[in-house]
């Protein structure tokens, strides 16, 4: 699959950013703005979200191999490769499977454990949301803050609304599919041991990765740290910006 993606910077060495589920590559533009001074950033929209193409599928599996294509097609080797959440599982076993392409990887807010679902209310609030009939961000927020109560939870989401030829609100990610394949996502992820040197970046409040599981990421991954944003959630690098900028350049700028 051909995915959607954006350039930043002319120059330096490449760094492939991929977002979580229910994201896109615009909720990480404003931090591949400046690291875009010193490396060749590549946002990338992952299949079923942003403006990248829609599929009765969705896995881990599938995604790997979409990143592949998408890295072959842009003559990409030895890459620095960030990825958030769901992202982030996809960077882990792109690295597993295919070692070759990558320098140094970061995994923001996520494990490699299963987790179990947990998006219930969240899907409850997009899905209660009429498709075609707002013209407003507005008028679908009065309707998902009865399901999603946190502010900035709900900014995230609703970003993944678009204009239909009829300027009405339409999701741009498929929701259907999201949903159907909401379990496999939160899976366990199937890899062996990976070399590569890669750091895990933690949300201090947040309960994606637990000191409980640093045992089993460094029996994975012997080549692997973790830091935690204190004051951070699961979205390390919209509540911590600075944090999160200074520990990308030390660790890829190293």
């Amino acid at each position: 699959m051909r995915l959607n993606y954006k350039v930043k910077g002319e120059s330096g060495e490449p760094l492939v950013i991929i977002h979580g589920l229910f994201g896109s590559l615009d909720n990480w533009q404003t931090i591949a703005n400046r690291l875009s001074e010193i490396f060749m950033v590549y946002l990338v929209d992952l299949r079923n979200h942003g403006k990248s193409p829609h599929s009765d599928h969705h896995s881990y599996e599938l995604m790997v191999e979409d990143l592949k294509e998408f890295f072959e097609d842009n003559f990409l080797n030895e890459v620095n490769l960030i990825g958030h959440s769901m992202g982030g599982k996809t960077a882990l076993l792109f690295s597993d499977k295919y070692p070759e392409y990558i320098a140094k990887l970061m995994v923001v807010d996520i494990g490699v454990k299963g987790y179990p679902p947990h998006h219930s209310e969240i899907l409850k609030g997009l899905n209660a949301i009429p498709q075609g009939e707002f013209s407003s961000r507005n008028q679908a927020d009065e309707i998902l803050v009865n399901y999603v109560p946190d502010f900035p939870t709900r900014q995230f989401l609703l970003k993944n609304l678009t204009r239909d030829e009829h300027k009405k609100l339409v999701w741009k990610m498929n929701l259907p599919v999201l949903e159907r394949y909401i379990s496999e996502i939160g899976a366990e992820l199937p890899i062996d041991r990976i070399a590569i040197e890669t750091i895990f970046v933690r949300g201090g409040v947040s309960n994606y990765i637990l000191e409980s599981d640093y045992r089993s990421i460094k029996e994975l991954l012997p080549n692997s740290s973790v830091i935690t944003a204190k004051n951070s959630g699961h979205w390390v690098h919209a509540e911590e910006p600075e944090f999160f900028y200074a520990e990308v350049m030390k660790f890829f700028g190293e």
